[in-house]
């Protein structure tokens, strides 16, 4: 394949016009960042544009990625009959934060996730309000793995129930972007926001770009929208 091939497969995103005054082509700023939350680092991304004959630093690749991402409406809308919801421990800057997702057992989709400086009740109900502002939630089934959820669910009128088992989905996103985190973003030099804008842009190759397995090679959207 050659590279012009290469560049062209990379053109079908929709938010292709995000970048305005670039002197990078856009092909090759969409190549990077697919290259990028595919699981490379920034500067492995800048040696794969290097033997490319393609010079740029990788403080361009980073700023391509998040500009996409501030942009990116995602995921679908979804309703959904069972949601898990959990949330893991990350550091950002030196300090102890709380990642919160869901996932759509069904289509695997990431609904929704967001940071937060500590976990309890009042973090879930917020982030629960995320949801329904989202997607329609209405008949959703959500599977949870503490009391504080429960409550945090009676203050939505949502349904709920304790679930150590079929909530393995989301312990696996967890795990996979875990690895993501530990090659390198293990600390965040930033703040929450840049936290959030890389979680958002994983969670957009996530639904949109990386075949799920368990959904015989189709992504999360792709199951959404078929």
């Amino acid at each position: 394949m050659t590279l012009a091939d290469l560049l062209r497969e990379t053109i079908d995103l929709p938010e292709q016009d995000v970048w305005e005054n670039e002197r990078t082509p856009t092909p090759v700023r969409v190549f990077g960042v697919r290259l990028h939350s595919m699981g490379l680092s920034l500067r492995e991304v800048v040696a794969v544009f290097d033997l490319l004959g393609i010079d740029r630093s990788h403080g361009a690749v980073w700023n391509w990625t998040h500009d996409l991402a501030e942009t990116q409406s995602d995921p679908p809308t979804v309703e959904p009959s069972r949601v898990a919801v959990d949330e893991k421990q990350i550091e950002v800057d030196g300090e102890a934060k709380w990642l919160y997702a869901a996932i759509d057992t069904d289509s695997k989709c990431i609904l929704d996730i967001d940071v937060y400086s500590r976990r309890g009740t009042d973090p879930a109900a917020a982030f629960l309000h995320r949801l329904t502002e989202i997607h329609e939630l209405d008949d959703a089934e959500f599977l949870v793995d503490g009391m504080g959820y429960l409550t945090a669910l009676a203050r939505h009128n949502l349904s709920g129930h304790l679930d150590y088992n079929d909530r393995n989905y989301i312990e696996k996103w967890f795990q996979t972007v875990t690895m993501r985190i530990d090659r390198f973003h293990s600390i965040w030099m930033g703040s929450s926001a840049s936290a959030r804008r890389w979680l958002n842009r994983f969670k957009y190759h996530y639904n949109r770009q990386r075949p799920n397995q368990a959904l015989d090679g189709q992504t999360p959207a792709e199951e959404v929208l078929n």
